[in-house]
């Protein structure tokens, strides 16, 4: 049973397109099946989490579908559907709590700046910061990226609680030093031997808690 700890954090960053949002219903709706779009988003997150150094975010969603045999296209209409991505359904309340209560909240995600203000703006909460691989230089799990987040936070790794979507983000909180509760909304196939979360939940639902919030 994880233990919640007795300290708060000063504040916490999120992953953005699994831990606090549904793009996987997105993704294999332009996909046209949910099996082919669990296939392409699962291409996508190796082709990801292996390139390190940024480039262009909308070449790799391009070439995960060439990959398991789909139209390299369907990046293009993606992108254009990127305001239709709607917040897991506990987000929004949870996410308010932990505002109320003062904490800083930020975002730490692997895609473009453009696209990433605009799957944020689908949240309705205030993020700052709100920082993606394109401004930082580097995809997850590369530790600058989740440090370029503490830096404009102004917090020590330690004190902030990273909230991940993604098995591969334990890989970079853990390089990091990030405590890290994992949001496994849909039950993701962690990569090989990943570091343990301090939490492994299916839902937001106690992340107040871990936050001190009550």
């Amino acid at each position: 049973m994880n233990t919640v700890p007795e300290a708060r954090y000063d504040a916490v960053l999120f992953d953005l397109l699994t831990a606090l949002l549904d793009s996987w219903s997105l993704w294999n709706a332009v996909a046209g099946d949910a099996e082919a779009g669990r296939r392409w988003r699962a291409a996508y997150l190796r082709i990801t989490y292996a390139t390190g150094a940024y480039r262009p975010y909308e070449d790799l969603v391009a070439e995960a579908a060439e990959s398991v045999g789909l139209d390299r296209r369907l990046a293009v209409e993606l992108d254009d559907h990127y305001a239709e991505l709607q917040p897991w359904p506990d987000v929004v309340p949870i996410l308010s709590r932990l505002s109320a209560a003062g904490l800083p909240l930020g975002i730490v995600t692997n895609c473009s700046r453009r696209l990433g203000l605009i799957a944020a703006r689908q949240i309705g909460i205030e993020f700052d910061p709100i920082i993606t691989a394109e401004e930082a230089g580097w995809y997850k799990p590369d530790p600058r990226t989740y440090q370029l987040g503490l830096a404009r936070l102004g917090v020590a790794a330690d004190r902030c609680l990273f909230v991940a979507g993604s098995a591969y983000d334990l890989i970079g909180t853990a390089r990091t030093g990030l405590p890290c509760f994992w949001h496994d909304r849909i039950g993701m196939t962690a990569p090989d031997s990943p570091p343990p979360p301090l939490a492994h939940e299916s839902t937001l639902m106690r992340l107040p808690e871990w936050c001190g919030v009550v």
